[in-house]
């Protein structure tokens, strides 16, 4: 192997060999050199070094004794990783997502996460195996690769009826990270609007590329729009199904953004996070469907399938696609084409929309599985027959945290609202993701937070 360099200094009062064992461990710590990995011969790499073999045999002696390597007869040395002992005083624990994530036992109910256990493994494998026979790609691609927009439009226009060209498509590297890159398309300091309580990540997004959010209030018909202010660059929003109550922006009030934003002169953002996912009646028409000159469409596949693919895409007018794509060029950042191979291979045998069928029955009954749970409770769910999480409103912010408290007692993970407004919670309640456990955790759960709801808001 390519080993790191290994710098000896002979002005150093510590032994060469003292040395080479410093620098080979320094590797092993930091992961240059990672478990598995062979070491070139004693012999070698005392010619790579300009030194004698018995300083190198010495070293690896002493790594060999400390448990940094292995020798295996008539294969040479490896790196075994860093010993037991030191590995817990030298590496830093992993970050914890969740505050909940210490406990094995507990059981996360979270918005957003994707319900990978209808995922088929069988075409899971069958879709790598047949994207790995690409060759390796030597050029790079802006826009994405041409047969993951085609496969996007074929499931635009079915599952979400919006007719587009290949040509009008970006493939993105997320929900979130075309958020970004719309954003960072935009006048820095310029505002934008943002539903409230809503997608705190999207307002990072906005906010990390200098621009100012500003909290819009949403009702049982989603986005308030005559409460946008004016002077606004853009709006985002989830009218499908709102981010996190569950709302489904009116017709009415549709087309009204969507006037505002002709006459005013702002882009609409809407986020599409899962809109292929409803259970009662077909969803209304997509803003992009009513005003593709004004509305800037985005979709992943982080929800339907799994975050793996690390993919989505976006449908904007020619000018924010430009923009983009511009951006694209000068920065270097572009989507992966491994997870867009992926999706299309999906697409294109099939398994994309059995899935999508297999997804929509288990999520409906997962769905009427949690709200038995919460109406059992005496409490109501707010929303439409939709998507992956539903959200129990309460009486106030003392009752929210009573209830994560509760839950948390019962092992069970759960989010308040209040963790989804950028400013003081104007809504208090909890937000029940019912998609990310197996069934079997998930019905295991559900009763507890049934009996949380009782016990912390009676």
């Amino acid at each position: 192997m390519d080993l790191p360099p290994l710098l000896l200094d002979r002005t150093d009062g510590r032994p060469l060999a003292v040395q080479l064992v410093a620098a080979l461990r320094a590797a092993a710590v930091d992961g240059t050199l990672r478990a598995g990995d062979r070491l070139p011969s004693t012999r070698m790499l005392a010619a790579t070094l300009g030194v004698s073999r018995t300083v190198t045999s010495a070293a690896y002696d002493q790594l060999l004794a400390e448990g940094w390597v292995a020798a295996r007869h008539g294969s040479g040395t490896f790196v075994v990783g860093m010993p037991a002992a030191r590995r817990v005083l030298s590496l830093p624990s992993a970050p914890r997502p969740r505050p909940d994530a210490d406990r094995a036992d507990r059981v996360g109910l979270y918005a957003g996460v994707p319900c990978v256990e209808v995922l088929d493994r069988a075409a899971w494998r069958r879709a790598w195996r047949v994207a790995s026979d690409a060759p390796p790609d030597a050029d790079t691609d802006s826009a994405g690769l041409a047969e993951l927009r085609g496969a996007v439009v074929e499931h635009l226009m079915r599952h979400r009826g919006l007719p587009a060209d290949p040509a009008e498509v970006l493939v993105t590297a997320g929900s979130t990270a075309a958020i970004g890159e719309i954003a960072r398309t935009l006048q820095p300091g310029a505002r934008v609007a943002v539903e409230e309580p809503g997608y705190q990540r999207a307002v990072g997004a906005f906010r990390a590329a200098g621009l100012v959010t500003v909290a819009v209030p949403v009702d049982e018909a989603g986005l308030v729009v005559d409460a946008l202010p004016a002077g606004i660059a853009a709006v985002y929003c989830t009218p499908a199904h709102q981010f996190p109550l569950g709302a489904r922006l009116s017709a009415a009030r549709r087309v009204a953004l969507v006037s505002r934003a002709r006459a005013e002169g702002f882009l609409v953002v809407e986020d599409d996070y899962d809109g292929e996912l409803r259970y009662d009646v077909a969803p209304l028409p997509l803003l992009a469907a009513l005003g593709r000159d004004v509305v800037a469409h985005l979709g992943t596949a982080s929800k339907l399938l799994t975050p793996t693919l690390g993919i989505g895409w976006l449908v904007a007018p020619a000018a924010v696609r430009a923009a983009v794509v511009d951006l694209r060029e000068r920065t270097g950042a572009r989507p992966a084409r491994a997870g867009q191979r992926v999706f299309a291979a999906l697409a294109a045998h099939g398994d994309l929309a059995r899935h999508l069928r297999r997804l929509r029955r288990e999520l409906a009954d997962r769905r009427a599985a949690t709200v038995a749970a919460v109406v059992g409770a005496g409490h109501t769910v707010l929303g439409d027959a939709a998507g992956a999480h539903i959200a129990v409103p309460l009486p106030d912010a003392a009752a929210e945290r009573a209830v994560l408290r509760a839950a948390a007692v019962r092992g069970v993970g759960l989010e308040g609202l209040a963790a989804y407004h950028e400013g003081p919670a104007a809504t208090a309640g909890i937000v029940i993701g019912y998609a990310g456990p197996p069934r079997p955790d998930l019905d295991r759960a559900l009763p507890l937070v049934g009996a949380a709801l009782t016990a912390g808001s009676p």
